[in-house]
């Protein structure tokens, strides 16, 4: 795959602005804080807009490719041929050359997403394109000290949340709980498939880990993590009923509620014990 990312100022992901902190009715002087920046971002193939979303302008090129692959539109990223970021009049778009092959899959599909933040259905044409097929995966053993000591350094590596408050995070753990890669972006899924893009730039199968994401487990953020061959989930909020389904059908170790000291496991597939604690 060729990448041709030169052409284009990387825009930074929050902006400067001058704000009054007010508390018990005293007004502080003017001081600066940062905003994130979302953008619209559309994802083109060969030639044909396919979805557009509102986004941080950043890693767009992991974005593209993550959504390609969590969402079918590829199967492997050696389908995509050619890659390249360009600024438009109205926001940004990432191109992307597809084979022929995916490329007539993706009209058969007949879908032209027109997705909001934390949207991603909006533009679904039919009942039956809204809950597609599972792919099936296999659960790591991971313990719970593993999960803790993730959740424990997440806020460590999500700087852009840091500086804005207005940003969720995706973090590849390993089994001992190490965080090896975080990707950040005002939409949920967007985190998630910007760090399944990552994933799938490093050219080699998922290692044995978890995704560690601060947001609820939704339906189609256990769908994105099975289609990307992750087989172990941990969210920070709830999941959803359809979530938990999802999860069992697919063989996925779902876990929700992770909070300091405790978190709660909707689904650990029966072949995949907890692991002994690392000394």
């Amino acid at each position: 795959m060729n990448r041709r990312d030169d052409r284009w100022d990387r825009p930074v992901a929050h902006h400067p602005v001058e704000v009054r902190r007010g508390s018990s009715g005293h007004l502080a002087a003017p001081t600066k804080d940062a905003l994130a920046r979302e953008v619209p971002v559309a994802l083109v193939y060969n030639g044909i807009s396919h979805a557009v979303m509102m986004a941080s302008p950043a890693d767009l090129e992991e974005l593209a490719l993550g959504f390609s692959l969590s969402e079918g539109i590829l199967a492997h990223l050696h389908e995509c041929h050619d890659l390249e970021v360009r600024e438009e009049a109205r926001g940004l778009a990432v191109h992307l050359r597809i084979a022929g092959q995916r490329l007539a899959a993706l009209k058969a599909r007949r879908r032209n997403l027109a997705g909001r933040t934390g949207c991603g259905l909006c533009g679904t044409e039919a009942l039956e394109q809204a809950i597609r097929p599972i792919p099936r995966v296999t659960a790591p053993a991971l313990n719970d000290a593993a999960i803790q000591k993730a959740l424990k350094h997440l806020a460590d590596h999500q700087t852009l949340q840091a500086l804005t408050g207005a940003c969720h995070g995706a973090a590849w753990c390993d089994t001992r709980g190490r965080i090896q890669l975080v990707r950040e972006d005002v939409g949920r899924h967007n985190a998630l498939d910007k760090l399944i893009g990552a994933l799938a730039r490093r050219g080699s199968p998922i290692p044995d880990g978890f995704a560690l994401v601060s947001s609820r487990a939704s339906y189609e953020m256990v769908h994105k993590s099975a289609s990307a061959g992750i087989g172990a989930l941990v969210a920070v909020s709830a999941a959803t009923a359809l979530a938990v389904e999802q999860a069992r059908e697919a063989g996925l170790l779902l876990v929700g509620f992770a909070r300091p000291g405790r978190h709660l496991i909707y689904h650990r597939p029966a072949a995949s014990p907890p692991a002994r604690a690392h000394g």
